[in-house]
Formats: structure tokens, C-alpha cells, sequence
């Protein structure tokens, strides 16, 4: 039996939005699977700025994710994978990251399924989601929207990420 997912919006992020994912993000529970700590406003404020830069640019960046009631809730989206760190170069990472109080309501899964069909709009073959491990719930997402576990990455501070891969359309031939 297939739940109803609840209603998402995504946007570009503003400027104000950098305050609010640096309120959202300060919670230690939040960020356990994204090195434990919190970054101080000017990370949020550049954060917001390059997914900006993505969107005018690729059709695309990690969007902000509002809920039913127009509430800032976190991210969802895709951008390039950043070159020089640990990982999948090259490829298009789709990521998430909600309020604890958005925990275990659909929205990741909800976000994350319009951020795949905007990117197959835009016309993407395919994408990868990065999952530490022990995040189950991210796993669970990753399972929801039918990607494949495939290779796994030692990080520089010795923990493992396992790269999930979801093809989203097939080559065109040309």
C-alpha cells in the first residue's frame, strides 16, 4: 500500500533563504550525516548564491523546499558533482536535506521525485545520490525512487558513501 505524498514547492533560493537553511541546519540531529556541525551564515549565503549560478545556468541547483503552507523546509535538487572531492566526478548528484520536524511525512521523496522530472525535462541521462553510511532514511529515499546502489567512496575523514545511480533516460542516438 503506496502512501499520498504531500504536496512540495520548490524554488530558486533567495537571499532570505540562506538564513532560514542556516536556522533549519543548526540542528546536530540534521547535519549527522553531513559532518555533525554547523556552518556559519556566510557558507548558506554563498550556498544560496552558487545555486543561482546552477539554475541560470544548467536549468538546475538545489532548490528550496517548501511545504504545504509556503514553509521553508530544507533543499532538494541536483548540481554537479564538485571537482576535487571524494566521489562520483562528473556526474549529477541529487540531494535533499529537511528540518527535523519535516522527518518521516513523504517530503523528501515528494521533492525529490519533482527534482527528477524537471531533470528529465532538462534533459539529463542520468544522476547519483551519495549516501553515508547509516543514513537509512536517505537510503529508503534512494529505494522510493528506484535507484541501484553501486560503487562506495572512502571519505578523507574515514567514513564510507555509497553512490546510487538512477538512469533517467536513455541516450539519444544522435
Amino acid at each position: 500500500m503506496s502512501r499520498l505524498l504531500p504536496a512540495v514547492r520548490l524554488r530558486v533560493p533567495t537571499d532570505e533563504d540562506a538564513h532560514a537553511w542556516h536556522r533549519i541546519f543548526a540542528d546536530p540531529e540534521v547535519m549527522e550525516f553531513f559532518g555533525g556541525g554547523s556552518a556559519e551564515l556566510s557558507a548558506y549565503e554563498e550556498l544560496t548564491a552558487r545555486q543561482r549560478r546552477h539554475d541560470a545556468e544548467l536549468g538546475f541547483c538545489l532548490w528550496t523546499l517548501l511545504d504545504e503552507s509556503g514553509e521553508v523546509i530544507g533543499f532538494t535538487g541536483a548540481q554537479p558533482w564538485p571537482e576535487g572531492r571524494t566521489g562520483p566526478a562528473g556526474e549529477i548528484e541529487i540531494g535533499w536535506r529537511l528540518a527535523r520536524s519535516a522527518w518521516g511525512r513523504g517530503y523528501a521523496t515528494a521533492a525529490a521525485q519533482a527534482t527528477l522530472e524537471r531533470l528529465r525535462a532538462a534533459g539529463l541521462e542520468r544522476v547519483v545520490a551519495m549516501v553515508v553510511d547509516g543514513n537509512e532514511r536517505s537510503v529508503a529515499v534512494t529505494r522510493r525512487l528506484g535507484m541501484e546502489q553501486a560503487e562506495s567512496y572512502e571519505l578523507p575523514d574515514g567514513r564510507t558513501a555509497n553512490c546510487f545511480r538512477l538512469t533517467l533516460q536513455e541516450r539519444s542516438a544522435r
